[in-house]
C-alpha cells in the first residue's frame, strides 16, 4: 500500500482534482464502472462539481489478468473539500471492490489543472503493451502521488492511464445498473426491441445488435451489476436509444461516460522484431511467406515476412474472416492487427489477428494440361517428360499451358464479425469517423438514479 503525503492545501479555494481507478472487479461479480456510478452519485451530494463526463478507458486487451473489457475509469472533478473527498473516494474503493474474489484494486489523485506529459505516455503505453505494478508504483512514488490500492497494486496501473489518457478519438457509452437484490439473476431483454432500436439509432449509436446471428450485444452474462451498455457517438442518441428499451426489471440507475471504445486505440503501436513480445499489441505490414494452412477447429495459420523477420500469424475461425486468410498466396502485401501470443509447448510465439488490410494482391497463376485446339478436350499426360496428347485426334503438345487465376479477395479492410469485436475494435461504420467533440454539459441528464 502506498500513502503519500501530499502538501496543504487551501480548502476555502476551489480545488481541480484528477481521480483514477481500476480493477475493483473480478469474474464472480462487481464492475469498476459501477464503483464509478456509486462514487458519482456521492460526490454530486457533496456538491463537487464535475469537470467531464465520467472516462471509461480500455486499455491492451490483450493482456491475460484482465477481467472483461480492460477498463479503468478516471474523474475530473472541483472542489473545495479535497481532503474529505479523497476520504470518501478511498472507502468507496474499499467497498466496492471485489478483493476476495482477486480484485488488486488502485486509486490514484492527481492535485493538478494541468496534467503532466509524462501522466500522458504512460496510458499511451498502457494502450499497447504489458506495464508491470511495479513501474506504476515507481511512477507514484517519482511524482509523489497521494494513492491506495489493496492486493498486489496491479490497478495503479489502470488508475495512472485513466488520468493521463488524452482523446484524439471519441464514443459514449450508457451503462445501466441493476438494483443489488437482482445482482447474479437472468436478464430479461427483448431482442426485437434492442434489433429496433439499432435499427432506429443507426449510425449514432453501434455494435449493440448482431443481424448475422441475431444477437443480442448490449446484455452481458456474468453476475456483475451491469444491465446493459449502449455505445454510440453522442449521449443524446444514447438517452433516445435507450428509451426505445422497455425493461420490466426495475433498475437502480444509469450513468454516461466518454470513452475510447470502438478507436481502435490499442493497434496504432507498429510491431517489429524488437517489440515482439507477449501481450503486445499493435500491427505489421509485409509480404504473405507462406501458404495459408487450416487446422482442426477451422483455425488458419501462416507466416509474413516484415523488414527480414518472419511473424507467425493465427486467424481464428470465431473471426469469420478464415476464408479471408485462405485465399492469400505468397506474395501478397498486407498489413495485420492484433496482439502478439506467449508461446506454449503446441505453438510458437504468433500474432492474434483481429483485422487483414490486403494492400497489394499478386498475379495467381495455375499451369493445367493443354486444351486441343480440334476438340476442346484436354490433353492427357504421356509420361515425365513425354508431353501430352488428345486421346481423341492424336495431337501433340510439348508443355503445360499456363493461366491466370481470378482472386477472391480483393484490396480492402477485412475485420471480423461484428460478435467478435473487442471493445475497442473500429467498427465499419467507424472506419472514416473521428469524434473529437466533447459535449459535457450541465443540461445533458448523464446521470440518473430511478
Amino acid at each position: 500500500m502506498t500513502k503519500i503525503e501530499i502538501p496543504f492545501i487551501n480548502n476555502m479555494k476551489s480545488h481541480t482534482m484528477y481521480v483514477g481507478f481500476d480493477d475493483t472487479d473480478s469474474p464472480k461479480g462487481m464492475c469498476t464502472t459501477y464503483l464509478a456510478y456509486k462514487m458519482v452519485n456521492l460526490l454530486k451530494k457533496e456538491k463537487v462539481t464535475f469537470l467531464d463526463f465520467p472516462n471509461l478507458i480500455r486499455f491492451n486487451p490483450n493482456i491475460p489478468w484482465k477481467t472483461r473489457g480492460n477498463g479503468a475509469v478516471g474523474l475530473a472533478i472541483s472542489t473545495n473539500h479535497p481532503q474529505k473527498i479523497k476520504l470518501m473516494i478511498k472507502n468507496l474503493v474499499k467497498k466496492y471492490s471485489d478483493t476476495k474474489n482477486g480484485a488488486n484494486p488502485g486509486l490514484v489523485f492527481f492535485d493538478n489543472q494541468k496534467i503532466p506529459y509524462e501522466f500522458e505516455q504512460f496510458s499511451s503505453k498502457a494502450l499497447w503493451k504489458l506495464i508491470h505494478r511495479n513501474d506504476a508504483k515507481k511512477f507514484v512514488s517519482k511524482y509523489n502521488l497521494d494513492s491506495f490500492y489493496l492486493g498486489n497494486g496491479q490497478g495503479l496501473v489502470g488508475a495512472i492511464g485513466a488520468i493521463g489518457y488524452k482523446f484524439f478519438d471519441q464514443t459514449y457509452e450508457l451503462l445501466s445498473y441493476r438494483e443489488k437484490s437482482k445482482f447474479g439473476t437472468k436478464r430479461k431483454i427483448d431482442n426485437r426491441q434492442v434489433k429496433e432500436m439499432q435499427e432506429k439509432t443507426f449510425p449514432y449509436t453501434f455494435n449493440n445488435y448482431d443481424k448475422e446471428k441475431e444477437k443480442i450485444l448490449i446484455s452481458p452474462h456474468g453476475p456483475d451489476p451491469v444491465f446493459y451498455g449502449i455505445r454510440g457517438e453522442n449521449p443524446s442518441s444514447l438517452i433516445s436509444a435507450s428509451k426505445l428499451i422497455n425493461i420490466k426489471e426495475k433498475l437502480d440507475g444509469y450513468l454516461i461516460f466518454k470513452s475510447n471504445q470502438g478507436t481502435g486505440d490499442h493497434l496504432k503501436n507498429q510491431i517489429d522484431f524488437k517489440n515482439f513480445e507477449p501481450y503486445t499489441s499493435g500491427t505489421i505490414t509485409g509480404i504473405v511467406e507462406t501458404i495459408p494452412i487450416v487446422i482442426k477447429g477451422g483455425h488458419v495459420f501462416f507466416s509474413i515476412r516484415s523488414k527480414n523477420h518472419i511473424f507467425r500469424c493465427a486467424v481464428y475461425k470465431p473471426t469469420k474472416i478464415t476464408d479471408i486468410a485462405m485465399n492469400l498466396i505468397v506474395g501478397d502485401k498486407i498489413q495485420i492487427g492484433g496482439g502478439v501470443r506467449k508461446a506454449t509447448k503446441t505453438f510458437q510465439r504468433l500474432v492474434n489477428i483481429e483485422f487483414i488490410n490486403v494492400l497489394k494482391l499478386k498475379t495467381k497463376y495455375q499451369s493445367i494440361n493443354p486444351p486441343c485446339k480440334k476438340c476442346k478436350k484436354r490433353m492427357k499426360s504421356k509420361g515425365k517428360n513425354q508431353g501430352y496428347q488428345c486421346i481423341k485426334c492424336g495431337s501433340k503438345s510439348s508443355s503445360k499451358k499456363i493461366i491466370k487465376l481470378p482472386r477472391l479477395i480483393s484490396k480492402t479492410l477485412y475485420i471480423p464479425t461484428i460478435s467478435a469485436h473487442r471493445h475497442l475494435t473500429r467498427p465499419k461504420q467507424r472506419l472514416r469517423t473521428i469524434n473529437q467533440k466533447n459535449q459535457f454539459s450541465k443540461k445533458i441528464q448523464w446521470i440518473t438514479s430511478f
